[in-house]
């Protein structure tokens, strides 16, 4: 059961911040086949590099992605795993619920007519 401490559930919204900004999970996607550099994501998500590095920033405080130097390039990877499944459970959920309001929709067209 979750606790009800703010103490306990800011670390828990801070989390869920970083799955907030689209930019940090194009950034996200971007890392999800593997490792990559700076370039490497401004090159796929098609956004700034001092964008991108202020998001791997965040991110890697957060320990959801990690860095790893390698001579005078760093590659970014995903330190937490998990995060793809979270993102899973929203999708699906999302899926459903435009499923329902799909529905509701085409029930609403039918007694239109």
């Amino acid at each position: 059961m979750l606790a009800t401490s703010p103490q306990v559930l800011t670390p828990i919204a801070d989390y869920f911040k970083m799955l907030s900004e689209v930019s940090r999970l194009q950034v996200l996607c971007a890392l999800k086949s593997g490792p990559r550099n700076v370039t490497e994501i401004v090159s796929i998500t098609e956004m700034g590099q001092a964008n991108v590095s202020k998001h791997l920033k965040l991110l890697t405080q957060a320990g959801i992605v990690s860095r790893q130097p390698q001579g005078s390039t760093v590659y970014y990877q995903i330190g937490d795993p998990i995060i793809f499944e979270i993102c899973e459970l929203v999708c699906n959920r999302l899926n459903v619920r435009l499923q329902e309001q799909t529905q509701q929709l085409e029930q609403l067209e039918v007694l239109r007519q």
